[in-house]
């Protein structure tokens, strides 16, 4: 059998640095504990990456990267509530995978200009994917909503989504890192953001809506 080829320095630095990172935060990483780990001389770091915020930019790339494969609308029809769970099972996915991001936010951005631009480029990507979902959502007669409610309604989703990690940490902060409990804290997380569009949704999507709020959560309504 073909073995794979080794993985490059470069590479084996940002999958390390991204779980030291969401692991016990980014501002207490520093290139140092990032060498000793991966048992490399800091020279031979710096050679990869000037600096810690390099490092963190090439990390966020990739995050971009996903953010924009993951979160496309489909083109070929109208999204249903399905989708808008599917969205939602997604990106928290993805929150998830780089949750260093959304738990060290405001540290990261208050230094990081680069870091603080994309960011917010992403948030009105995801206020613009929200707001279509609702729109079309609104189109098939499936939710009976004003453009204005439905403006404050995908941002609200968004706020949610943005900082439902940060609530679920300081909730249970010991077990923060726990798969089980983590799966299930998104799974609530998927719900709470679907729940502010709850209200405007009507007939057989208020009617599947509930059929997959159960099915999602293990609880019967």
């Amino acid at each position: 059998m073909q073995q794979k080829a080794p993985r490059r320095t470069r590479e084996r630095i940002l999958e390390l640095s991204l779980r030291l990172f969401n692991e016990f935060g980014e501002p207490n990483i520093t290139t140092t504990v990032i060498s000793e780990e991966m048992n490399i001389s800091p020279g031979n770091l710096y050679y990869h990456f000037r600096n810690k915020d390099d490092i963190v930019n090439s990390i966020f790339v990739q995050f971009e990267e996903e953010i924009n494969r993951r979160l496309a609308i489909p083109a070929e029809r109208r999204p249903s509530i399905e989708d808008v769970w599917l969205y939602l099972h997604w990106m928290f996915e993805l929150v998830w995978r780089y949750r260093f991001f959304y738990r060290d936010m405001n540290d990261l951005l208050s230094r990081n200009r680069k870091l603080e631009l994309h960011f917010k480029q992403i948030l009105a990507h995801k206020v613009k994917v929200a707001k279509h979902l609702c729109e079309e959502l609104r189109t098939e007669k499936a939710l009976e909503a004003s453009d204005a409610a439905i403006d404050a309604l995908a941002t609200n989703m968004v706020v949610v989504a943005t900082y439902w990690l940060s609530y679920e940490y300081v909730r249970n902060p010991r077990n923060y890192s726990e798969q089980k409990a983590m799966s299930e804290a998104l799974a609530r997380g998927c719900y709470q953001v679907l729940s502010v569009i709850e209200p405007f949704l009507r007939g057989d999507t208020h009617v599947l809506f509930d059929k997959l709020s159960a099915e999602y959560l293990g609880q019967s309504k």
